[in-house]
């Protein structure tokens, strides 16, 4: 049984580059790799406290000698897949950026988990034994390159390991909702005490459960948060922040990096807000007007709320 093996979680980001011809660029995993002889767009994991940015740009480059340019997030995703030669199972945040070429000329490597980097036509790929999510992210037929666990192992909300210099260290992926109603208010939630941020106004929202895509872990999280039904409406964006000595209830500083995507939710019957999640990190619900968002002081916001409120255009 998959569920058996050990769980693990990472944050990746990759690449959808197309040239001049309209042909994607893909990379082969080699012997090296859990899924050898599969193609994948490049890219990979996302180093603690590493901007996805410059994990797309610097992964590209390393797996096939191309210096590329980001120029928009595509889409944001998550899956499973197990590796019992190896006894893992993995849960995998990935965030698929479209970039264009800089420069470079493409190169092979050996010895390392990708071997081959190529262009392909979008037919010529379609007949490749493609990785999952890059058979998604390029609106082709699904692949079965992956073997997916039976269900989801049980896996801890948050965890922390030691880092190389001492200080535990944690990497964690979360959805949140710039939120609004027909009236165009916006729902923000307060950060209880004990927790970093403490007092300040947050978006509703929060980290994602092992084997759950963002969207539901998002419209989840807000009714939990504030007794809302709300409707997907659009990825705004990711926003990637760290506090090298995060305080909350653990006690304890803990190295923190946080990679948070974000997206315009509608709730067309709003409702009185409620916190149904008691004990948690939010301590208060409430709709703003336009005007009295605006009106904040800076420092009453968290930063993600700040930058994803501003991306939204709702300030």
């Amino acid at each position: 049984m998959t569920t058996t093996l050990t769980p693990l979680r990472r944050i990746a980001a990759y690449a959808v580059c197309a040239d001049s011809a309209g042909r994607v660029l893909l990379v082969r995993a080699s012997k090296h790799s859990g899924t050898p002889g599969t193609w994948s767009l490049p890219g990979g994991a996302v180093d603690h406290g590493e901007d996805p940015n410059h994990t797309v740009v610097r992964e590209t480059a390393a797996e096939t000698g191309l210096s590329v340019a980001v120029t928009g997030l595509q889409d944001v995703l998550a899956d499973m897949r197990a590796l019992p030669e190896r006894g893992i199972t993995i849960h995998t945040d990935r965030l698929v950026y479209r970039v264009s070429v800089r420069g470079g000329t493409l190169t092979d490597r050996v010895d390392r988990p990708t071997d081959l980097a190529r262009w392909f036509t979008r037919e010529e790929a379609a007949r490749l034994p493609l990785r999952s999510f890059t058979a998604r992210a390029l609106d082709l037929p699904a692949s079965s390159a992956d073997v997916v666990p039976d269900e989801p192992p049980e896996f801890p909300s948050f965890y922390a390991v030691p880092g190389p210099d001492g200080l535990h260290r944690a990497q964690r992926f979360a959805a949140y909702a710039v939120c609004t109603d027909p009236d165009g208010r916006v729902l923000l939630t307060r950060v209880a005490d004990g927790y970093p941020g403490a007092g300040c106004w947050h978006l509703p929202g929060g980290g994602t459960d092992y084997g759950e895509q963002p969207g539901a872990a998002l419209i989840r999280e807000l009714a939990e948060e504030t007794g809302q039904t709300g409707r997907l409406v659009g990825l705004l964006g990711v926003a990637s922040h760290r506090d090298a000595a995060s305080l909350g209830p653990e006690g304890y500083p803990i190295d923190w990096h946080g990679v948070r995507a974000f997206y315009r939710v509608v709730v067309d019957k709003p409702a009185p807000p409620r916190v149904t999640d008691i004990g948690g990190s939010t301590c208060e619900a409430r709709w703003f007007a336009r005007e009295e968002l605006g009106a904040l002081p800076a420092d009453r916001l968290t930063e993600v709320t700040a930058e994803a409120v501003q991306a939204a255009n709702l300030t």
